[in-house]
């Protein structure tokens, strides 16, 4: 049986992780030919050695790592180091780890972040689904400017 592993954070203003779980939960074969494992970090410089962790001692073959940076200045340079941390561990465990975030300031308003957080956790946790049982899927969307969060931005015409 595969495992899939979800790592969120407490800093995060939305519950993400519970959105992925729940999208995970609806996939074809969930409990008999994959399962889910969560863990849970302080902030979004924690991600890439839970999902390391997850890789190597839970035997995850994908993990979603789902954060929020916050407005300021200092969480744009964090949220960076963060992604490079995390691009890292997918090169040191040779396994895919899809970076998940939702900056605060992606809205003015923080209550109409809500539908991103879902649509972006959701999709990504299916996506990861996609990648590891159903890699055709990601093929027939390939060049149709699909978005997690937000709107399809669709195809370019030629």
């Amino acid at each position: 049986m595969e495992k899939i592993g979800v790592v969120d954070t407490m800093f995060a203003r939305y519950d993400m992780g519970s959105e992925a779980l729940d999208e995970l939960a609806s996939c074809p074969g969930y409990g008999e030919r994959f399962s889910v494992v969560r863990r849970t970090v302080p902030g979004f410089k924690d991600l890439a050695v839970a999902a390391k962790r997850l890789i190597e001692q839970d035997g995850c073959a994908i993990v979603i790592a789902l954060g929020m940076p916050g407005k300021a200045p200092i969480d744009k340079t964090c949220a960076h180091e963060a992604s490079t941390g995390i691009m890292m561990a997918q090169l040191l465990t040779s396994t895919p780890i899809l970076e998940v975030f939702v900056h605060e300031d992606e809205e003015e308003n923080p209550s109409q972040l809500v539908p991103v957080f879902k649509d972006r956790a959701r999709k990504h946790a299916r996506n990861a689904y996609w990648m590891l049982f159903e890699p055709e899927e990601l093929v027939r969307r390939a060049g149709r400017g699909v978005r997690q969060g937000y709107a399809d931005a669709g195809p370019i015409s030629a």
